[in-house]
């Protein structure tokens, strides 16, 4: 019974921090909104072009703003208030889903306006996300926070797995204006969670940041092999190995199916994750953290490239089975995100100084919601030039020998252990 216990979710920073729980309901709730309207803005995407390469160009319109809003937005946040910084940007992404309302109430129907409101949307999220996360070591003690940042990581899971099935379900009911409805409404729950958080002013008073702040914080990463590791790998699997742009044409031409499939295709890595998270209990007990990241990411790409074979394979044998077992190797790259995330954030949040830890969230933001936007692009590209399963199993290739040759280039990455941990 013991054993059973000690597997169990760990939910004491739940329990022991009533503004983290708030954040967190916030997220969650957000989160199911936020999934929806990224399947309604693929939806619609391939609905105006046919081609999966313009699906993969929404990740690569938001990928500049990304990457700058992340690299000034975290030094934003280490030099003003933090709950300030998140409550204004998360307005901002309010008034994004807002946009996207009204883009689909006016039938606009414009891949260019779409473009153009992820871009802005991706920058407020750039500033967001950062602000959140450098909040957590001020709302929880340092021994609670790989717990905290797997609950996060359910919390995402967990709209990824509901959002996309809602989301799929919506479209196929009432069109994508009933999702993008439905993001806007759900938003308003991270709005008020961040709003009831206590201030949480900078260490040190700074003004506002410029060049140079920036520049700290990059130059703080050259010299922190351990940090930067984490990144190097993440980078791998989410540049090449992020399917989500091929699930359109999936859903609508090697299945034949339609929204709801590509619903389901797109919620199968949270269903994994979220599954992953119910057991997650043993997460805090391990302290090699270097080691859990490598072998997890490595895992994540054994299993899209077996998700890929399943799709290759329609056409040999049935295609729900197909369908089925592309969708249990995406539950199971999903399990296995949810672990590294897990580590590479408390990593990253106790090897960091506290002054840094904006710049740091700054730049893991542009890592893992950029790598995937020029995932996107790159996974979409070659799809164009081979097929939506060819270019599923190639990726997930990729991303098992980009994993094992900077592990090899930085064998001390391997020897990280949190009770120490060093950047």
């Amino acid at each position: 019974m013991s054993r059973l216990t000690e597997m169990v979710t760990d939910v004491r920073p739940l329990r022991e921090s009533p503004a983290y729980r708030r954040l967190w309901i916030g997220q969650t709730i957000s989160g199911f909104g936020q999934q929806m309207s990224i399947v309604a803005v693929a939806f619609e995407v391939y609905q105006l072009t046919e081609e999966s390469f313009y699906v993969g160009l929404v990740g690569l319109a938001g990928l500049l703003p990304l990457v700058l809003g992340g690299l000034y937005g975290g030094a934003l946040v280490d030099a003003f208030d933090r709950r300030t910084v998140a409550l204004l940007s998360a307005l901002g992404l309010w008034a994004c889903s807002m946009a996207l309302v009204l883009h689909s109430a006016f039938d606009v129907r414009s891949i260019g306006v779409l473009y153009g409101i992820v871009a802005v949307q991706a920058a407020f999220f750039a500033v967001n996300n950062p602000a959140r996360a450098a909040m957590l070591p001020q709302l929880l003690p340092a021994h609670l926070l790989p717990a905290a940042n797997a609950l996060g990581m359910a919390a995402t899971n967990l709209s990824f797995t509901v959002g996309p099935l809602l989301g799929g379900l919506l479209i196929a009911w009432k069109g994508v204006e009933a999702a993008y409805l439905a993001d806007a409404v759900l938003f308003v729950a991270a709005l008020y969670s961040v709003f009831r958080l206590p201030a949480m002013p900078p260490a040190v008073k700074k003004g506002v940041p410029g060049l140079r702040s920036v520049t700290e914080g990059l130059r703080f990463l050259k010299n922190a092999p351990n940090v930067r590791m984490t990144f190097i790998i993440d980078l791998f699997a989410m540049v090449f190995a992020q399917p989500r742009a091929l699930f359109p044409a999936l859903a609508l031409t090697v299945f034949a199916t339609g929204p709801s499939t590509q619903g389901l295709l797109q919620s199968a890595p949270g269903i994994g994750a979220v599954i992953a998270f119910a057991v997650s209990g043993w997460i805090s007990r391990v302290h090699r953290h270097g080691v859990a990241v490598a072998v997890s990411v490595v895992v994540y790409g054994a299993c899209v490239l077996l998700a890929g074979l399943a799709a290759l394979s329609d056409g040999e044998i049935s295609t729900q089975l197909a369908l089925w077992g592309c969708v249990a190797f995406l539950a199971g790259s999903g399990a296995a995100d949810m672990v590294s995330a897990a580590y590479r954030s408390t990593i990253l949040q106790t090897a960091a100084p506290e002054e840094m830890r904006g710049r740091m969230q700054g730049v893991f933001i542009v890592v893992v919601a950029g790598g995937p936007r020029l995932g996107d692009f790159v996974i979409g590209s070659l799809a164009s030039l081979t097929s939506e399963a060819v270019a599923m199993a190639t990726g997930g290739v990729l991303c098992i020998v980009g994993v094992l040759l900077s592990v090899a280039a930085q064998r001390r990455f391997l020897a990280y252990d949190s009770r120490e941990p060093t950047p």
